[in-house]
């Protein structure tokens, strides 16, 4: 028998935090939606143009701007250190405020009546995506410092915060600039995050409680929202007015079938369905390519949605981490209001469905919170079981033995 022992195997844990290549699933699977729309726009765009007197390509080339400036604010997002955010969350956040009191001086037009643009000669931005996004960056880092603090259990602070920002919302986007929906999209983002930060029990209810509140107020105090309830309700209690929208929405997904009319053969596009390169641009694609082409759509987002997820179970700290469930509140909750919207499980809301709907500042800000993801997958971190011995440590899994340079797998392990 051998004199001399192995030493015991000790196992330990650790994690790599070097910089690694980023989730390139993440950047290609946006670049297939932003195709996706920018095919349904080219596809409706002779209709549109008939419709608002302009020449054909008018729609197309703006949406292919609005895709140029966001890939723009990907590279910007993608290359600017996400701690770096940290520092620039203020100004973001004031920049935003004041974004929001120009347009709410802004004078209005028939066919945008609502207080949310900021219009320069044929330029226009809506002020409500910068605040989404200032709001992303600056509760991140309000939450994150608090828990490295260690006072998100005890301190009160956070949830003034948060009721001051709820009324905030309730009254500038709600009520002045009358957009429930995007209203709902950041009440998401917020209750995500603070669901993940790990906020107590009691104070998520008490959250809920001022939301609940907050939502019956909007609606009883508005005869619009009231109108667009009954018609959620009653689909087909008024199809020549207030719910003719919804009406219409329906009959576009009906008429799709299973694989759909055709790129070039839809019907609801001139001018029976409103909205129809924006809010209603789901419907469209249902009619176009059917109950085949929007499962297909609706698995792309579900693909997105879960490598966002995978960034969320592997990031390197708490700010990036909040940022990310902010990223996937915000732009899941959206595409379930439209989605939902069009096919009658939830009321017309007027909000677009990400990459795909026609906007520019949509897309931009949208891109930008993409390159924000993808610039922090690059840090994402891994667990490994490193066994020790007197010959020295090897590693139990081989696929872990690359170099800075190797693809980032999520698949490979799970946060301990």
């Amino acid at each position: 028998m051998n004199s001399q022992r192995r030493r015991p195997v000790i196992v330990t844990d650790f994690q790599q935090h070097r910089r690694h290549k980023p989730d390139y699933g993440l950047l290609i699977l946006g670049i297939i939606l932003l195709v996706i729309g920018l095919i349904v726009i080219y596809s409706i765009s002779p209709a549109l143009a008939i419709e608002q007197h302009v020449n054909e390509g008018y729609f197309v080339t703006k949406q292919l701007a609005a895709i140029g400036l966001g890939i723009v604010a990907f590279g910007i997002m993608a290359t600017i250190p996400y701690k770096n955010w940290l520092k620039y969350q203020k100004p973001l956040i004031i920049t935003a405020l004041i974004a929001t009191a120009i347009a709410l001086v802004m004078p209005v037009s028939p066919d945008y009546p609502a207080h949310r643009w900021i219009r320069l000669g044929g330029l226009s931005l809506q002020s409500v995506e910068l605040i989404k996004f200032a709001l992303l960056i600056w509760l991140a880092a309000q939450i994150a410092q608090q828990i490295k603090n260690h006072t998100l259990q005890k301190s009160t602070a956070l949830f003034k915060m948060l009721v001051i920002i709820l009324i905030g919302l309730g009254v500038v986007i709600t009520v002045l600039q009358k957009d429930l929906g995007s209203t709902a999209v950041m009440v998401a983002m917020m209750a995500a995050m603070c669901f993940v930060a790990g906020l107590p029990l009691k104070r998520v209810l008490m959250f809920s409680g001022i939301i609940l509140i907050g939502t019956i107020l909007a609606i009883s105090t508005s005869s619009y929202r009231r109108d667009r309830l009954l018609t959620f309700l009653h689909p087909a209690r008024d199809c020549q007015s207030s719910g003719y929208q919804a009406c219409e929405a329906l009959i576009a997904v009906g008429s799709g079938g299973i694989f759909g009319k055709g790129i070039a053969h839809s019907v609801q596009d001139y001018g029976y369905l409103p909205e129809a390169s924006n809010d209603s641009i789901f419907a469209i694609i249902a009619e176009k390519f059917g109950f085949v082409g929007v499962t297909v759509l609706i698995c792309l987002f579900m693909i997105f949605f879960t490598r966002l997820k995978n960034i969320i179970e592997r990031a390197p700290d708490d700010f990036s981490r909040l940022i990310i469930v902010g990223i996937l509140a915000w732009l899941s909750t959206q595409a379930i209001i439209n989605i939902g919207a069009m096919v009658g499980l939830l009321p017309l809301k007027g909000i677009t469905l990400p990459f795909i709907s026609y906007g520019g500042t949509s897309i931009i800000f949208v891109t930008a919170a993409i390159g924000l993801a993808f610039n922090i997958s690059r840090y994402t971190t891994y667990s490994v079981n490193v066994s020790a011995n007197e010959e020295g440590k090897s590693y139990d899994n081989p696929r872990m033995r690359r170099g800075n340079g190797r693809a980032y797998y999520p698949q490979l392990s799970r946060r301990p």
